[in-house]
């Protein structure tokens, strides 16, 4: 079974995720509420609610640290100003190198290593 998730199941993973106690799901959820928990990303409570696994976790946290990455690449092309990342996707991706704080005032800046791991995986994204 190929466990690669569309944008629209990835959304849907986001929104669990950010979903408050007793709040409804959206058509997002409720569209791919059934491909998710087949695939183990999502579990359902006895109340009803939707709630993300370990496996749906890890995956939507490595999801924000590529966005992460390619955010920091999008504003060093444009000459923006330095991108803005979440506390826990900077401090993963600090701690493994691929970002330093920007020289010249707040925020990130990609590393040699962040543009090679970048680079990797859009050429992983890219083969069929």
């Amino acid at each position: 079974m190929d466990d690669s998730l569309t944008n629209d199941e990835y959304e849907a993973l986001a929104q669990i995720r950010m979903a408050r106690k007793g709040e409804r799901p959206s058509a997002c959820v409720a569209r791919n509420a059934k491909a998710l928990i087949g695939l183990k990303y999502v579990t359902r409570g006895k109340d009803g609610a939707f709630m993300l696994t370990e496996k749906g976790q890890q995956t939507l946290f490595v999801k924000r640290c590529i966005d992460g990455l390619r955010t920091m690449a999008a504003s060093a092309v444009a000459t923006a100003a330095p991108a803005k990342l979440e506390g826990d996707v900077a401090a993963f991706l600090s701690r493994k190198g691929l970002i330093a704080p920007h020289t010249a005032g707040e925020g990130f800046e990609l590393t040699a290593r962040g543009r090679e791991s970048l680079a990797d995986i859009e050429s992983r994204d890219s083969k069929p």
